[in-house]
């Protein structure tokens, strides 16, 4: 087994690359000289060969490694047949459900089916299934009875453990435990996939793979080496178990040391400590690979709105440590930012004149957060060293917080010739921003298309103190940062801000506060942010639970009445939502919200 698991040395083989990854058997034939593939990836979206889509970037990353890769883009789960298109892989079956929880692709924060699906070609809705990852795996085990399955992909990532899903309105046990499949791999995934592979191929069987950092395993007896959490069926009965449990998640994610189990109903799942994250070199390697940067062709001309949307974009760095509570990109790709050298990033970019479709414009720049990049603890924390987090209730005085390389890399993108615009729509953490005004300056000059986005998602310290975000104060204080910057630069972009309704601990009356700051700043909100339960996640526990599990204290959790009430207060201006908003006032005798109404309509 290569050395690149434990201490990063990495030996790529450099071995050329298709220009996509087979999708069919005469694709497996023209590009491997053979028949047979090592590893056959699944996925609920459309294969896009794009460094922002998963499937993509695994993919590359074992081909890069000397492994047949070959991948079945929306199968149809009711057709066994669309499961052998690719034959029988030496190695392993690698499941995803895509970039994100199929639940949440296929329907509303109403539980209502969606009318489109980003990821599908036209824009068609119901390629996917329901829990695709469960739906896949049981179809290829149907199929293939002997062939190790692998599950991967934000949607296993985040149902790793007994979860809550709000499309049932009830706890499931982990997605391990009901899928027939042998691993799951949480987090990134690239450094896991490949030690499964190596391993695999040289003949190890999947039940001995039971060591590898950022996976979990299953097995019928309870194990002597991990730490053991409340079982299924204890969270399932009791509220306060649930939450008791998801602390213990977070920690062991924190800790970075620790394994921790938990029963389900007829086995156990055992989590091995995180994976390191990539190195910037590690990084920089996953983002030179030689990605299309297209729809594979047998798509045709067929328009998948993902494709456009990232396909000249840029990802600058992965990780994020700003801990909202509603988000789980900390608990997928964990706290630790990587950020890419600049000259990867500028290769990149310098790469796209060879593309046929650029025209000059760069539509993002970013990550999870666009300004964090190169920012790290200046102690060099890793998981274990420490659990305070990085900007809640404040930046930590060990945070580095500079923008000047996020500055630097902006300055030698736009002075690329062939580029003629660099854009950032990836949003920005705006409290972040104004430790450095220098780079509100830059983006506003340089960076914005007209319209900046940013997410306080609410203003109310009674509110973001849950959301773990900062109050309405940093973000007034940002925005005469941002009009000082207009000013001095003679534009005239505008700021689009995200607000939040029905989130864990808000009531009416923080609503109404936010309708009249909204009023006041004269925001007139397009899209409305629902909070939307999603496995994982901090506000979804106490959406559940009615408890913060740090503190374990009741929370307020405003029923299916309110809720709507809530989402209607943030667009106050429409006249249904006001008819829906004084009709609930009236039903339940809230004068103080008839009042506000008047005020609002004025």
């Amino acid at each position: 087994m290569q050395k690149i698991i434990r201490d990063g040395q990495t030996n790529y083989s450099g071995q050329p690359q298709p220009d996509y990854l087979p999708v069919s058997k005469s694709e497996v034939k023209k590009y491997y000289h053979s028949e047979e593939l090592d590893v056959v990836l699944v996925t609920g979206d459309a294969y896009i060969d794009q460094p922002s889509f998963g499937v993509a970037v695994i993919g590359r990353f074992l081909v890069a490694h000397g492994f047949r890769v070959g991948i079945i883009p929306q199968p149809r789960w009711t057709d066994e047949k669309d499961f052998t298109k690719l034959g029988k892989p030496s190695l392993f079956f690698g499941v995803t459900a895509g970039c994100t929880d199929s639940m949440v692709s296929n329907y509303t924060p109403n539980k209502k089916p969606r009318k489109t699906d980003d990821y599908a070609p036209g824009g068609v809705p119901g390629r996917r299934p329901d829990r695709a990852t469960i739906v896949y795996s049981h179809t290829i085990r149907k199929v293939w009875k002997d062939v190790p399955i692998v599950l991967g992909g934000i949607e296993a990532s985040l149902r790793r453990f007994a979860h809550y899903d709000y499309w049932e309105d009830c706890v499931r046990q982990s997605v391990l435990a009901d899928a027939h499949a042998d691993l799951l791999v949480y987090g990134m995934g690239e450094l896991q996939a490949l030690e499964i592979a190596q391993r695999l191929r040289a003949g190890e069987h999947i039940e001995d793979l039971r060591d590898i950092p950022g996976t979990v395993w299953k097995t019928a007896q309870r194990p002597k080496d991990a730490a053991v959490i409340p079982s299924y069926l204890e969270v399932r009965n009791s509220r306060k178990k649930f939450a008791e449990a998801f602390l213990s998640v977070l920690r062991a994610g924190e800790n970075g040391t620790q394994r921790i189990s938990q029963e389900q109903s007829k086995v156990w799942v055992v989590q091995n400590p995180p994976m390191r994250p990539l190195t910037q070199s590690e990084l920089d390697f996953v983002y030179s690979l030689p990605f299309s940067r297209r729809k594979h062709p047998c798509y045709g001309n067929q328009n998948i709105k993902a494709e456009h949307t990232a396909k000249f974009s840029i990802v600058t760095h992965r990780g994020c440590f700003g801990d909202c509570a509603f988000c789980a990109i900390t608990y997928h790709q964990g706290r630790i930012v990587v950020s890419r050298s600049i000259e990867s990033v500028v290769d990149e970019a310098r790469r796209f004149a060879y593309h046929p479709d650029f025209r000059g414009v760069i539509n993002d720049v970013g990550g999870p957060s666009a300004n964090m990049y190169g920012m790290a603890c200046k102690q060099q924390n890793l998981p274990g060293s420490c659990t305070r987090s990085c900007i809640f209730p404040d930046i930590c005085p060990n945070l580095d917080t500079s923008h000047e390389k996020m500055i630097e890399l902006l300055k030698r993108l736009r002075n690329l010739p062939h580029v003629k615009k660099v854009f950032i729509q990836s949003g920005i953490r705006y409290d972040l921003a104004t430790q450095n005004p220098g780079y509100i300056e830059e983006i506003v000059r340089y960076h914005i298309s007209g319209q900046l986005k940013v997410a306080p998602e609410h203003i109310e310290a009674e509110v973001t103190r849950y959301m773990r975000k900062p109050d309405g104060r940093k973000f007034l204080q940002f925005l005469a940062l941002f009009e000082e910057a207009n000013k001095k630069t003679g534009k005239k972009h505008y700021i689009v801000p995200y607000f939040m309704s029905a989130h864990p601990g808000c009531r009416i009356r923080h609503m109404v506060a936010l309708a009249k700051f909204i009023k006041k700043l004269g925001f007139f909100i397009e899209q409305v942010q629902e909070f939307t339960p999603t496995p994982g996640t901090l506000s979804t526990c106490m959406f559940y639970t009615g408890i913060d599990p740090y503190s374990g204290n009741p929370v307020y959790v405003p029923d299916r009445e309110e809720r709507s009430v809530q989402r209607a207060l943030l667009q106050y201006q429409n006249e249904k939502n006001m008819k829906l908003i004084k009709a609930y006032a009236k039903k339940h005798g809230l004068n103080d919200l008839l009042e506000a109404l008047v005020y609002l309509k004025k």
